[in-house]
């Protein structure tokens, strides 16, 4: 796990931090079960009273893995979050909708039911998947720098599998971040009221922690109940089955492209998504 994921106790604070700053810690799926270890590890250490995700170097996480040296698509994995059987050696759509379930948004699912506080610590670039680990985190701190977008439409994918974004940004948002791709600062998304706070990137770490400091004197049970019932209202108000439904699309499209170009991803790799990134940006 230390290779992937960093675990370290601060008092009643649990700090979890992804640790590939080499790759701007794409998510593979060893880090994504190095991560369901440290966040197990923190619930179930009883003087741990909130976690903090976090991502070490200049950049939270760049999203999904897929284009590393070390991505691991095609390895099997120990099933923890959906009861299906392993991805590996399935044909066609069938492979991609076991592994994406389980590592993606079944892993999401998971961790947004874990009955801690999460606050998740976010600085430079937070793009498409890591959209999704940023959103399961109850709070979200983000330094004046930080960014974030997700851009898979370009894959002609409407949105990551995790798909929360009518209800963490609104309609309208949602459909402008979607349909452009592109990014939006952290002064946008504390209007649009995804962000909690927006600090000095040099004053990210500080805040975060007394932010977690302040929540961790609350009782612990009343921390789990209250995180559930607001959890519950967003169910009521349909986040859960609404993911389901976006999730069928979001294979709809991987199979179409497969279909009429050969490539699940619609031809696009982290270079092609990067420059595109930066051309709409005005370089």
């Amino acid at each position: 796990m230390s290779e992937v994921v960093h675990y370290e106790r601060r008092g009643p604070v649990a700090v979890v931090t992804m640790n590939r700053p080499e790759y701007r810690n794409a998510q593979n799926s060893a880090m994504t079960y190095a991560l369901d270890s440290a966040f197990a590890r923190a619930v179930d250490d009883a003087d741990v009273k909130v976690i903090v995700l976090a991502g070490a170097g200049k950049h939270f996480s760049a999203g999904h893995d897929i284009g590393t040296p070390e991505r691991d698509v095609d390895l099997s994995f120990d099933r923890k979050a959906v009861l299906w059987w392993d991805h590996v050696g399935r044909p066609g759509a069938d492979q991609r909708f076991a592994r994406e379930s389980e590592v993606y948004l079944g892993m999401c699912r998971r961790w947004r039911e874990i009955p801690k506080p999460m606050i998740a610590s976010v600085q430079g670039a937070c793009i498409a998947g890591a959209l999704m680990l940023a959103w399961v985190c109850d709070l979200i701190v983000a330094s004046d720098d930080a960014f974030f977008a997700d851009p898979v439409v370009r894959m002609g994918i409407p949105g990551v599998e995790y798909f929360a974004h009518p209800w963490v940004l609104g309609p309208r948002a949602a459909k402008e971040v979607l349909f452009t791709g592109e990014r939006f600062s952290a002064q946008q998304a504390l209007e649009w009221g995804m962000l909690n706070r927006v600090v000095p990137r040099a004053e990210l770490e500080a805040a975060t922690m007394t932010l977690a400091e302040k929540i961790a004197v609350m009782p612990s049970f009343g921390l789990a109940l209250a995180k559930k019932a607001v959890n519950q209202a967003e169910d009521l108000m349909g986040l859960r089955p609404g993911m389901d439904s976006v999730f069928g699309l979001h294979h709809l499209a991987h199979a179409h492209n497969a279909e009429v170009g050969g490539d699940s991803l619609g031809g696009q790799t982290p270079q092609s998504m990067r420059d595109a990134n930066r051309a709409g940006q005005g370089g």
